[in-house]
């Protein structure tokens, strides 16, 4: 018999917090929505962060990705983690969609799909050729720089013909080690903000539109990013189910981050399937929808 059903995983500092902070406490209250929702469900689960060396992963039948938002400052070490704990316990996401999704290359294969997205030049890792030759290329007058492998916007930057300059240096050391990805600054994330989809299992649940502080493009609320209501119409419903429709095999959740392109079409800007923030405390609906959809794929 193993001790746990699931194991809900975050990164240390989100494990037993002395003093949390408002973000810290919204981690927190997530992971206890969902816990309370999977135990409705009749499962055993615990919580601790996915480096624990003291954890015995083959004695969860299954673990859950939650807030673990350090696996991509310290990716080799996760990358040989998450290859040791697949052959211990199952993996939600399942192992196929985690690894397939950690690298934002996945938007070439939701393209050719037949998803509209965010147009993205990638660059190779170990390419010679320099962020002012890639931006000129692409002929666009305002761009965005990202690693593939990345979240919480990190090394994120906004670059324009007046401050390429600027970015040149960390662009050279950056692709030296791990691949780039360009794509064009959208006003709309300005004008309109970013919504976020969540769905379990296939089903629609909610939608939160996230917008950027004054001065700022990036709409994480690490960065001061606000959080508000949002109704999802139909068109961007179908949208939403046309990309997971796309997803071999169908995750058990995932968020669809959709942005408005230059032709004011849905354009996806990122599938989250490993560890999105999921915002249960905006549906009440939304833990127990995830809970019932994992007890009925992996514990029926």
């Amino acid at each position: 018999m193993k001790k746990f059903d699931i194991t809900l995983l975050c990164q240390e500092k989100f494990l037993n917090p002395e003093e949390p902070t408002p973000y810290i406490q919204n981690v927190l209250l997530e992971d206890r929505l969902l816990t309370e929702a999977l135990k409705a469900e009749g499962l055993k689960v615990a919580r601790t962060n996915w480096d624990n060396p003291n954890f015995d992963f083959s004695q969860t039948k299954a673990v859950l990705f939650r807030a673990i938002w350090d696996y991509f400052t310290r990716f080799p070490e996760f990358d040989l983690w998450l290859k040791q704990v697949e052959n211990q316990t199952q993996l939600i996401n399942p192992s196929k969609t985690i690894h397939w999704n950690i690298d934002k290359h996945y938007l070439l294969d939701l393209e050719k799909s037949g998803v509209n997205i965010v147009p993205t030049l990638y660059i190779k890792a170990d390419s010679q050729a320099t962020l002012a030759y890639h931006f000129e290329q692409c002929k666009w007058q305002k761009a965005v720089v990202k690693p593939a492998i990345s979240g919480s916007a990190r090394h994120t930057y906004v670059i324009t013909k007046e401050n390429l300059h600027q970015h040149e240096s960390i662009f050279s050391e950056l692709i030296k080690v791990e691949s780039m990805l360009l794509q064009p600054f959208l006003d709309s994330v300005l004008q309109k903000g970013e919504v976020s989809h969540m769905v379990f299992a296939g089903k629609y649940s909610h939608s939160v539109l996230k917008k950027a502080k004054t001065g700022d493009f990036r709409v994480q609320d690490d960065f001061g990013g606000s959080l508000h209501h949002y109704t999802a119409n139909t068109e961007e419903r179908a949208y939403v189910e046309k990309v997971l429709s796309a997803c071999h095999p169908l995750p058990i959740y995932a968020r669809v981050d959709v942005l408005w392109d230059a032709n004011n079409e849905l354009a996806l800007a990122e599938l989250e399937a490993i560890e999105p923030e999921l915002w249960f405390r905006r549906s009440e609906t939304a833990a127990p929808l995830l809970a019932k959809a994992i007890k009925e794929v992996y514990f029926s």
